[in-house]
């Protein structure tokens, strides 16, 4: 749904960020305009659109055709024809600051007062920017990631003068666009999570260079004893080792001597073959666990924690912003106010200042914020309080990884939230499944949904690096958050949205309904790894599919359609994405009034009858069926069937 007032978007700029905006505003409905400087960058921007497009369509992830998307689209070279009928101008030109005043200034003269003037810039400052105009309250900052059609983080920068309409109607937009919008509320150098980035890549090349720490050990240790995405020399070298000397020069940070020589020595990263790590004549990041060696992650994130505390303590994002940022946007698992509530803060802080005592260096100097937390008790998880507050009691939650509520009709909607890695279920997520589903109160609840943050997967599967210190005989046993899915006293619905893989399908598998949009696919890759299912997999195919088509999976590790996986029985509808709500609606429906009690019942006896004699099972059934006609549920439906009305069950 589009902004009301935002009709018609400008997009200056048709490079990775300019078409990949451009696109996601048509996506959204919005009638769009992409600019360039040169008609061929222009064409060559739309070429993209059309092409990315395409595999969206393939997928079935729009709703529409790409012609029909394509027609909302624009383009023009001539700067003054792309803005002055539009309610929104983005401008995605190269980082410098003289051509984004430049534009800016231009821009100013063939727009109204009520258009609305937008930066994408990622480092440079909104406040700066916007002198060039004479009106810079209109003037946000919206920083897409890279890439804007896949990435759901948009940071929302306030310039010193912007107005706050002018930001919230920013924010607006963005969740129009379905991202998600963080406000930074002011002005700083690397907004929120390229602060954050900041010491994580920082500090252990800090000390690489000062000979303690190794560019392996660095890696490996923040990779797979800390669970982070990519290790910082790894990520260093993605996105360019210049990219964050030319961050820190401009923003007079000391750079790190050995990021210093690789600059020198045009030693950049993946662009030219070689940075940290060897491309063209090596094999890349080849770190494993093993160099983990005894780095001390706990310097590394401590820093992190109090770069956190220093953007909570000045007002310029509050907590919340913090972590969903760095989560989105960078692919932590965790925010670093997360983490260092885990940690204890007063541990953060204790290592700061042994650290600045052994140094003298500035980087190292406690946020006046982190000091006021741990000096007020407010040190974390296991106080009750830190920079979120917890609960203590018994009951479920509040998890890091996992939303849920419960509705006034008895809906427990749970989502898996980590759709920056595809909802991957690592160790931690697993074991907030397990928690909710054994404590939750059943009482006011008649069912559960479980699905996948994002709009790219169900789940993708096992976060193998989170799993990397687990020992052998810790897995053997079947994971218990699958076990208590498939045991909670409630009908359990998958929705499955995109892809469903491995500990994902074992997850989908343990519930006991399946709906799917037609764009999932399933499947199971461990084979391809050496392994094989490890959560239930190969005994819930087999009892779903039977062996042809179990063995096919498994052997195989290919994965299906959304269509072949309902021809197979393994979901129970595959419907296109824009009937999906309303197919789980209708099962819902049912699940929500039907008898609390029989239900139960049904699935016990449904689940264990499975794996017992015929004989057996039919005894269950019996028993059951003997058990209910004791409820008031059976007297309620057989009254409301002698009087042609629906049954009202109360679950007992």
């Amino acid at each position: 749904m589009t902004v009301d007032d935002i009709g018609r978007v400008a997009v200056l700029g048709a490079g990775n960020m300019g078409h990949g905006i451009a696109e996601v505003a048509a996506l959204a409905g919005y009638e769009v305009t992409m600019r360039d400087v040169e008609q061929e960058f222009v064409a060559d921007g739309y070429e993209n659109i059309e092409w990315s497009l395409r595999k969206l369509a393939e997928k079935d992830r729009i709703e529409e055709s790409p012609e029909a998307v394509l027609d909302r689209l624009d383009t023009t070279a001539d700067l003054a024809a792309a803005v002055t009928d539009a309610d929104l101008v983005v401008e995605a030109a190269p980082e410098r600051m003289a051509l984004k005043r430049e534009i800016f200034a231009e821009v100013e003269e063939h727009t109204g007062e009520g258009t609305i003037l937008a930066s994408n810039t990622s480092s440079l400052s909104i406040t700066d920017i916007a002198e060039a105009v004479s009106d810079p309250s209109r003037v946000v900052g919206l920083h897409f990631f890279n890439p804007p059609v896949k990435m759901d983080l948009v940071e929302v920068v306030h310039g010193e003068n912007t107005a706050a309409s002018v930001a919230e109607k920013g924010a607006e937009f963005v969740e129009s666009l379905g991202k998600t919008p963080i406000h930074v509320r002011k002005d700083v150098q690397g907004f929120v999570v390229n602060s954050i980035l900041g010491p994580y890549g920082g500090e252990p090349a800090w000390m690489v260079s000062e000979g303690e720490a190794t560019i392996r050990a660095a890696d490996a240790a923040m990779v797979h004893e800390r669970g982070y995405p990519m290790g910082p020399f790894e990520l260093a070298d993605l996105t360019g080792i210049d990219v964050g000397y030319h961050v820190r020069t401009e923003g007079g940070i000391p750079v790190p001597p050995i990021a210093e020589e690789k600059v020198e020595a045009g030693d950049l990263g993946r662009k030219t073959g070689s940075g940290y790590y060897s491309y063209e004549d090596g094999d890349g990041a080849d770190y494993e666990p093993d160099d983990a060696g005894d780095f001390d992650t706990l310097r590394v994130e401590a820093r992190m924690v109090n770069e956190a505390a220093k953007l909570v303590g000045d007002d310029v994002a509050t907590p919340e912003a913090v972590d969903t940022g760095t989560r989105l946007g960078a692919g932590f698992a965790t925010g670093p106010c997360r983490r260092g509530d885990e940690l204890g803060l007063d541990v953060v802080l204790a290592k700061l200042r042994e650290l600045q005592e052994a140094t003298g260096a500035e980087r190292y100097e406690p946020a006046d914020y982190l000091v006021e937390l741990v000096e007020a008790g407010r040190i974390g998880e296991d106080a009750g309080q830190g920079f979120y507050e917890y609960d203590t009691g018994d009951g479920p939650g509040p998890y890091r990884l996992l939303n849920y509520e419960t509705d006034d009709e008895g809906l427990l909607a749970v989502e898996l939230d980590r759709p920056e890695r595809m909802n991957a279920l690592s160790t931690d997520l697993l074991d907030e499944v397990a928690d909710l589903f054994r404590s939750v109160d059943t009482d006011e609840i008649r069912c559960a949904t479980i699905e996948g943050a994002g709009d790219r997967a169900f789940s993708a599967g096992a976060d193998i690096g989170g799993f990397a210190d687990v020992e052998p005989t810790d897995v053997m046993d079947v994971t218990p958050a699958f076990e208590a899915v498939n045991d909670f006293p409630r009908p359990v619905l998958a929705k499955v949205d995109g892809y469903c893989l491995g500990a994902g399908l074992e997850l989908a598998l343990a519930c006991d309904l399946r709906i799917a949009t037609t764009g999932s696919e399933f499947g199971c890759p461990e084979i391809r790894l050496g392994l094989i299912p490890g959560g239930g997999g190969t005994q819930r195919l087999l009892r779903i599919l039977g062996e042809t088509r179990a063995k096919e999976l498994v052997f195989r590790g290919n994965r299906i359609s959304a269509e072949r996986a309902e021809d197979w029985g393994l979901v129970n509808r595959a419907v296109p994405a824009d009937e999906f709500d309303a197919t789980v609606e209708a099962f819902l429906d049912d699940l929500l009034s039907g008898p609390p009690v029989g239900l139960k019942v049904a699935k016990t006896v449904l689940n264990e009858g499975d794996d017992a004699s015929l004989a057996a099972a039919l005894a269950l059934e019996s028993q059951g069926f003997g058990l209910l006609m004791s409820t008031d549920d059976v007297v309620e439906g057989t009254t409301a069937f002698a009087q042609d009305r629906e049954p009202e069950f109360e679950g007992r």
